[in-house]
């Protein structure tokens, strides 16, 4: 069976409930999923899964935080098949700097699909957003296992 692994981190709840609304449209769709909250003990090897999703808020001016940082850190190498989302909020650092570490992220695993960025909370049609990044994600996936 495929099995993703989903690393995040969350401190207000927004990267937290993206990762939910991941986790719950893998599943749907026949993918074994381990989430991980960034920070909470023993890393799972990312080398146990098919891919990696990773998610992170952005933090300071568009910073990414420490702990996603020591996560990539200790994780020690560049998984193959990587996808990132990310929160933020426009209200600090405009369009510039919105989800800047998820796109930070992505371009440091060289992803093939680009970042999801939403604008804090994904309840409403945020939700719907993440369901077809997530199913977007998938189909890149398989597409490239063919």
């Amino acid at each position: 069976m495929v099995s993703f692994l989903i690393a995040y981190a969350s401190w207000s709840g927004n990267t937290g409930e993206v990762a939910e609304i991941i986790e719950e449209t893998l599943k749907h769709n026949n993918i074994e999923v381990t989430s991980y909250r960034i920070g909470g003990g023993v890393i799972p090897s990312p080398r146990d899964f098919d891919a990696m999703m990773i998610g992170s808020f952005t933090w300071d001016q568009g910073a990414t935080p420490d702990e996603v940082k020591d996560f990539v850190a200790d994780v020690g190498y560049k998984p193959d098949s990587v996808y990132v989302f990310g929160t933020g909020d426009t209200q600090f650092g405009g369009d510039a700097l919105f989800c800047h570490a998820a796109v930070k992220l992505a371009r440091f695993y060289e992803s093939d699909v680009e970042p999801l960025r939403i604008e804090q909370s994904p309840r409403g049609k945020q939700q719907e957003q993440v369901v077809k990044w997530t199913e977007g994600v998938i189909q890149h996936w398989r597409h490239l296992q063919e």
